[in-house]
């Protein structure tokens, strides 16, 4: 336990400027306030605060970072409130007490959805005072390091598993190395206790067979550098077990074929004595080919800079050597801490170190729950990195298995909004081309794009799938709307009623919604029925009776379909997107120029039948879920998917004259499966692009044509 004048000492020791007064005064008043209060170890309570301003002051954070670390669980945990704080310590300390208090409020609440929320308050704390995430980075390192007094096996699991996927990314994120490897590694002691313990058995091994083989290394390297007359420190650190076990199961190599066990780094004065010190290695070692990385001309995003090398060294070894200035080292250490920005009063914000963080602001903007910003937040606190490069010249970090959509929204949300293709190297290539270091990206875009939801399955940023399924949450919501006011109308009409908007308003807290527009919606959506609200607005309506039979509601429909462009009942099928409110039914495939019908299906809008397709027998007795809709121009005008089934003879060149036959007459193949085959012929189900049924009758008219093409039909199913 730290004593209360080691504490001041300490402090005093890096900022001659600090407020001994008020560390004393914090002290004291923590003390008091937690009294007799215990840990689950049993110890004092008050030893955990003093531990995590300990911890502080080995990163030598300013005097009121520590009063806070002091202060961080008073105002939660004793009678003390955030006034007393303000006017004991001012203001400063208090804004930075209730930062780390708010997260801290349900942190041991074991829903996910708290601790999404718990992490969305964390980054909008953070975003006010990078310092809060600092004393809450410490105040889990402490807890870690008594994890184990908890009984509760459940329980450590879910905190090291948090630790694991939000606070050592965090750690990482603002560089601060040390702390992160700290956390990774406790958390896997307690989630694969087994792994860590054999890796450690390993460690020790290698201690024992070559106790000495890194003091020879670093002397070797320190002499190498002598000789060429470069002043130069070698030091050499090894690996924490979770960080050795990761690149294992990573590149799928055994704990022998680990090159960096132990790193070596070589600290020098200047930027220009790192690439002497590179020169130096490649020309006294063979190098390792793949393993080179410059982090000084393209640093990584958290502001780390370092070289970065592999080379084959004394006695034969395969090493990993660092090379970096002291300036570069205390960064890389102690990350954020290192920079002291909050205290010349810059701001705290700037710079692209924390580019990040407004990133996670810009999602925290766009997601509509905390599940989906943590989903998002998680993909967004990435270890493993890819650098390109605007036709600028501008630096882009992303993460691995980044594409041109993940860069283009990286580089601004207008630009990934509009995008609709990308230059790689000069080359047009897929927007789903996975990106390399170095390269060159220009991003194509056009005012009349729109965010496809295909994009989701390729991007791998927090920010761009935020922003894709914000924008399919907003379409998805307008299509909705419109379908569930056809709805409305519909019903109204049938029994004779005038529809309006006044009549919505006065039924909306029957069905809690804020809104018509959301009223209307929750109807498209097939979560409440026309006539439901209808019964709402009008009580006691009568049910009108039919007959249930699908000949007879299809024979009523078609004395009142409109004729062609009159559109006064036709529901028009538009926004053909994957996940919007209307959808295609795949049991009969409805194309163009096919009589069609719409189910209402609870959940997901409107699915579009075949007006003979067998499925609607299961809804005969439904005729309020019956929708009569209609092509309009632009869904015939697209091109739409026509499935077939052929019997083909197996055959040289038989295929081959099946994909000609259909690409012949203007069709493509979307999608192709042999679903059964024999000595003599291959059943074969394709999947075609088409404009309408007529398109989709000539091609199967030439497939039949053909000598090799035994039979063929339109699927159905």
């Amino acid at each position: 336990m730290i004593r209360q004048f080691e504490l001041v000492e300490t402090v005093k020791s890096y900022d001659r400027l600090a407020d001994e007064d008020a560390l004393n005064r914090a002290y004291v008043f923590s003390m008091k306030a937690h009294g007799n209060q215990k840990r689950a170890s049993g110890d004092p309570y008050f030893l955990h605060p003093l531990e995590v301003a300990g911890i502080l002051t080995e990163y030598k954070l300013d005097t009121s970072s520590i009063i806070t670390a002091l202060l961080h669980d008073t105002i939660e945990d004793t009678d003390v409130t955030s006034n007393e704080v303000s006017e004991q310590f001012g203001e400063e300390v208090a804004q930075l007490v209730e930062g780390v208090t708010k997260l801290t409020q349900i942190e041991l609440q074991s829903q996910q959805t708290d601790q999404a929320e718990n992490f969305r308050k964390l980054v909008l704390a953070m975003s006010e005072d990078i310092r809060v995430l600092l004393v809450k980075l410490a105040d889990r390192l402490h807890n870690m390091r008594t994890l184990g007094y908890i009984d509760n096996e459940a329980k450590r699991r879910r905190i090291a598993l948090e630790t694991m996927e939000i606070y050592a990314p965090l750690a990482e994120r603002i560089g601060m190395q040390e702390l992160k490897s700290e956390l990774e590694d406790l958390s896997f002691a307690e989630l694969n206790p087994e792994a860590r313990d054999s890796i450690i058995a390993r460690l020790q091994f290698l201690r024992d067979q070559g106790r000495d083989n890194v003091d020879v290394i670093i002397e070797e390297l320190t002499e190498t550098m002598r000789a060429r007359k470069l002043r130069a420190t070698v030091i050499g650190r090894e690996k924490s077990p979770y960080s050795i076990w990761r690149k294992t199961q990573k590149k799928n190599i055994s704990f022998e074929q680990v090159a960096d066990i132990i790193a070596f780094r070589i600290l020098v004065e200047n930027a220009d004595d790192c690439y002497r010190a590179l020169g130096i290695m490649h020309g006294a070692y063979p190098t390792v080919p793949g393993r080179f990385k410059d982090y000084i001309s393209t640093p990584k995003s958290n502001g780390y800079q370092s070289i970065h090398t592999c080379v084959i060294g004394p006695n034969k070894q395969r090493i990993e050597i660092q090379i970096r200035t002291q300036d570069m080292h205390e960064v890389a250490e102690l990350g954020v801490a290192a920079h002291w920005q909050y205290k010349h009063g810059l701001d705290r914000t700037h710079g692209r170190e924390y580019r990040w963080l407004r990133e996670l602001l810009d999602i925290l903007d766009h997601d509509a729950s905390p599940d989906d910003f943590l989903e998002h937040t998680k993909l967004e606190m990435f270890t493993d990195q890819v650098f390109c490069f605007t036709p600028a010249g501008e630096v882009i970090a992303l993460p691995g298995g980044a594409t041109p959509v993940d860069f283009a929204y990286a580089v601004h949300s207008e630009i990934g909004e509009t995008c609709v293709g990308a230059k790689i190297n000069g080359r047009s290539m897929p927007l789903r081309t996975e990106l390399e270091n170095g390269d060159q990206v220009e991003i194509i875009t056009s005012a009349a794009q729109t965010p496809s939801p295909l994009w989701e399955n390729f991007v791998v940023t927090g920010k761009a799938r935020s922003h894709i399924r914000r924008f399919i949450r907003l379409r998805q919501k307008e299509e909705y709307m419109a379908l569930g006011r056809a709805i409305l109308e519909r019903a109204f009409k049938q029994e004779e009623y005038e529809f309006n908007e006044e009549s919505l308003e006065h039924v909306l807290a029957v069905f809690s919604a804020p809104s018509t527009d959301d009223l209307a919606a929750e109807v498209g959506a097939g979560q409440i029925t026309g006539r439901q609200v209808l019964e709402a607005v009008y009580p006691g309506v009568n049910e009108s009776r039919r007959n249930g039979k699908v000949i007879q509601l299809v024979k009523a429909m078609n004395l009142r379909r409109p004729k062609k462009n009159d559109g006064e009942d036709g529901i028009p099928i538009k926004g053909l997107i994957p996940g919007m409110a209307l959808h295609f039914a795949g049991c009969c495939s409805a194309l163009p120029g096919d009589r069609i019908v719409g189910i209402v299906t609870k959940g997901r809008g409107v699915t579009i039948h075949t007006i003979d397709c067998e499925t609607l027998e299961e809804f005969a007795d439904m005729p309020e879920r019956w929708i009569d809709v209609s092509w309009d121009q632009e869904a015939i005008d697209d091109y739409h998917v026509g499935r077939v089934e052929l019997v083909v003879t197996n055959e040289t060149g038989s295929l081959g004259e099946l994909s000609t036959v259909i690409a012949r007459n203007d069709g493509n193949i979307s999608n192709l499966k042999i679903t059964n085959r024999t000595p003599e012929f291959f059943d074969i189900m394709i999947d075609i692009q088409v404009r309408d049924v007529k398109h989709l009758t000539n091609i199967i008219a030439a497939l039949r044509a053909s000598p090799v093409i035994n039979s063929v039909e339109r699927a159905r199913g």
